[in-house]
């Protein structure tokens, strides 16, 4: 081996090197990833047992769900800050901790408020725990190549894991208990939580301590709470009432109060460095339009087959199977394969494509559609798409960040996903509703028996869906157009990424002639 060689075992070695335990540690953090990421959908399986047994109204039964997305929600960038300013590692495990004590809070619950308090606490401890997940990636990984792989199995789970937990949550709903999509977080959070205690070590010189931003928090968290309610509440009542109006009219007034409070304020809970730089907020927003899209085509599914083809739940989570197949395919082959060797814009905007043509495979669904035919390669190329396109955005959302911005950085990438998601749900699913309301209307009449009239409805179901659909291509198109044009980043090749200013006072950027020094072997 020559003396390059030697310079380059120096380097890797050197107290600033990477961490040697980094990818035993990637296994607990992804772990975590997907604990959270199941939880998102696998409580909708278990949703309509867990009403009867507690005896929630029709009425409330959303707030099993609304609790948790407002809490998720609106207390991000406030966990983002609190693993910035606490450490990651030990907000990770606080994270894992209360997650599993709240899960099983929830899995004892014996009536709606127990219920409904134990989904809002899942929500602050994975207000926590996921910006951590994703700023101890960030800044534990940061060649390129072994940047990319990692971020590769990450965003595969990030996309993946809600198809997951649709047949999960279909197991164990159908064969033990609803309580158990509860109780199955727990072994999870141990192993994960162990895990990272002994195995994690955080690069030194990474926390923020700044005084902490309460303006900013209070402004942020209350704010995003407004918007996400007011997109929930969008969906269960409607676009035009008073308080979903009141909503989105508080939220407009306290999220620009906190744009301006955070460009006054010595330290911000958000700093605007971290959205202003064009490749991140283009990461946010295309990312943020895609996940409208996913979260809507996700409910719309599980209904068309359960209530339109008659699957059990079981039956209706493995359908699923292709588009995490193509998800796990596109991410850990095609996104780590490719992201080393060109733009990550061009990773972004022909997966988002990708993805839209999926999504008009699937606007052909109708009552007796074959699932081979359709249903098969449309959520094939989703898929594909998105998995080919998660993985250079979540790398990209916190590439060249301050090891102090890090967290606050990683909670964007989650809020941006959470918000969409909301959205997404409540947008689709008024489109789908309006569009179901007018196809029965018009042919109800020719309806003359009772078998005729199901059919009316079943088809406005369809046609409804498949409307809904239209506009989720439509968004993904927008989100590849996004991609394309703001994201200018070049490929980051095998070169090594500076968290932090080196000597030389460069934050963030691709130091390759000095970190990354060749090997050559004689």
């Amino acid at each position: 081996m020559s003396e390059t060689a030697s310079v380059a075992g120096k380097a890797r070695s050197a107290p600033g090197g990477p961490d040697a335990n980094r990818w035993k540690a990637l296994v607990f953090i992804a772990l975590a990833q997907l604990m959270v990421v199941l939880d998102a959908t696998i409580v909708n399986i278990a949703l309509p047992s867990a009403q009867q047994d507690l005896g929630i109204s029709d009425g409330n039964r959303q707030w099993v769900v609304t609790a948790y997305a407002l809490a998720f929600g609106g207390l991000l960038l406030f966990g983002g800050r609190i693993a910035d300013l606490w450490g990651r590692k030990r907000a990770f495990v606080l994270g894992l901790g209360g997650f599993a004590l709240a899960s099983a809070l929830g899995g004892a619950a014996t009536n709606e408020a127990m219920m409904f308090g134990a989904r809002a606490l899942q929500g602050v401890f994975g207000a926590l725990l996921a910006p951590a997940a994703l700023s101890l990636l960030a800044v534990m990984f940061t060649d390129g190549k072994e940047r990319a792989k990692a971020f590769g199995i990450y965003g595969a789970i990030a996309g993946g894991g809600g198809a997951v937990g649709l047949i999960l949550g279909g197991f164990l709903t159908e064969y033990l208990d609803w309580r158990w999509t509860f109780f199955v977080n727990i072994p999870f959070a141990v192993v994960a939580a162990a895990g990272a205690y002994f195995v994690i070590r955080e690069p030194a010189g990474g926390r923020n301590r700044s005084p902490l931003d309460v303006p900013g928090v209070l402004l942020s968290t209350v704010g995003l709470v407004a918007l996400v309610y007011g997109f929930t509440r969008a969906e269960s009542e409607s676009w035009s009432d008073s308080l979903t109006v009141g909503m989105f009219v508080a939220s407009a007034v306290l999220l620009a109060a906190f744009v301006a409070v955070e460009a006054k304020v010595k330290a911000p809970l958000l700093p605007l460095r971290v959205i202003t730089e064009r490749n991140r907020g283009g990461v946010y927003l295309s990312l943020g339009l895609a996940i409208i899209a996913m979260f809507g085509l996700f409910l719309f599914l599980t209904y068309y087959l359960q209530v339109v083809k008659g699957y059990s739940p079981v039956k209706t989570g493995f359908a699923f199977l292709p588009m995490i197949a193509g998800m796990i395919t596109g991410s850990t082959q095609i996104g780590t394969r490719l992201m080393t060797r060109v733009a990550p814009r061009l990773l972004m905007g022909p997966g988002f494509l990708v993805a839209a043509l999926g999504m008009l495979f699937l606007t052909q669904l109708e009552i007796d559609t074959s699932y081979a035919a359709v249903l098969l390669p449309g959520m094939l190329l989703l898929g594909l798409g998105m998995g080919t396109a998660f993985m250079p955005a979540m790398s990209l959302a916190t590439l060249g960040v301050e090891p102090r911005d890090s967290g606050v950085a990683s909670a964007m990438v989650n809020t941006s996903q959470q918000v969409g998601g909301a959205i997404g749900t409540a947008l689709l699913n008024t489109i789908a509703a309006s569009a179901t309301t007018s196809y029965v209307a018009d042919h109800i009449g020719g309806a003359t028996s009772r078998s005729q009239q199901q059919l009316v409805q079943l088809q406005g179901q369809v046609q409804g869906y498949t409307s809904a659909i239209w506009f989720a291509v439509g968004i993904l198109v927008a989100a590849a157009a996004i991609a394309l044009t703001l994201i200018n980043a070049g490929r980051p090749g095998g070169t090594t990424v500076a968290g932090s200013a080196g000597e030389n006072g460069r934050t963030g950027e691709a130091v390759e002639d000095e970190l990354a020094v060749p090997v050559v072997m004689h």
